[in-house]
């Protein structure tokens, strides 16, 4: 293993541990919680080193360079989450191999993926991102709207809802932070519970590398970790 990979792995091993901490520390089984390896700003040799360090989710927030990556990196066993917004002009080429859409940020973007599931023979798992920061420059649906459309979601045949995904403002403290991930578990659970999802709607992407153990405290399923993976690195 050369020096690039082992540091790689190294920090890999790093954030297994935090996460199990994190996981622990809440009183949750660490197995609940799978990381998902942010590969935006990393060439494919690097996402291939991260994979074989034990990391088998990645994830991209780039429709193209998904697709470039998925090309490079055929040979592995890859789980793909698209974690970025994703356009309608893309979903065709985008969806036959992922894994997880986490970024499903509005009803016509869920009416384009359905329609391109519904060609191509597939059901899609995503997750429904919500602007739980209020900031007008991120995307996602509003709290309230979500609520609004749960029903014509549901609708969508070719869709399998398994959750929402969620991001903590940039400059709130950490008590604002655990704040904003505890009103994307709440709304889960309402969701769940009183407007009629699913009963699978299980998951909860929440938390990167500044605040993911405090996602874990409230409920992650699923953390998106970039920067610390390639610490040293890049």
């Amino acid at each position: 293993m050369n020096q690039t990979a082992q540091k790689i792995s190294d920090n890999y091993r790093r954030v297994v541990e935090r996460v199990a901490e994190s996981a622990m520390r809440a009183n949750r089984d660490p197995r609940e919680v799978t990381i998902v390896g942010v590969t935006k700003y990393v060439e494919p040799e690097l996402a291939r080193a991260l994979f074989q360090a034990g990391c088998h989710h990645l994830g991209e927030s780039r429709p193209q360079v998904l697709l470039e990556k998925q090309e490079a990196l055929s040979d592995l066993p890859i789980h793909w989450h698209m974690i970025g917004h994703l356009q309608r002009n893309k979903v065709k080429r985008v969806i036959p191999n992922l894994d997880l859409v986490h970024s499903l940020d509005s009803f016509r973007l869920a009416e384009a993926i359905d329609k391109a599931a519904y060609d191509q023979g597939l059901s899609i798992p995503v997750l429904l991102e919500v602007n739980i920061s209020g900031d007008d420059a991120k995307h996602g649906f509003k709290p309230d709207e979500l609520i609004e459309q749960a029903k014509l979601l549901q609708q969508l045949q070719h869709l399998h809802i398994k959750g929402l995904m969620g991001m903590a403002g940039l400059s709130v403290d950490e008590t604002g932070i655990r704040s904003q991930f505890l009103t994307l578990r709440r709304l889960r659970d309402s969701l769940a519970s009183d407007h009629g999802m699913k009963s699978d709607l299980h998951d909860l992407s929440m938390g990167m590398s500044g605040d993911f153990e405090l996602a874990i405290s409230e409920g992650a399923t699923l953390v998106r970790i970039g920067s610390m993976l390639f610490e040293g690195v890049l």
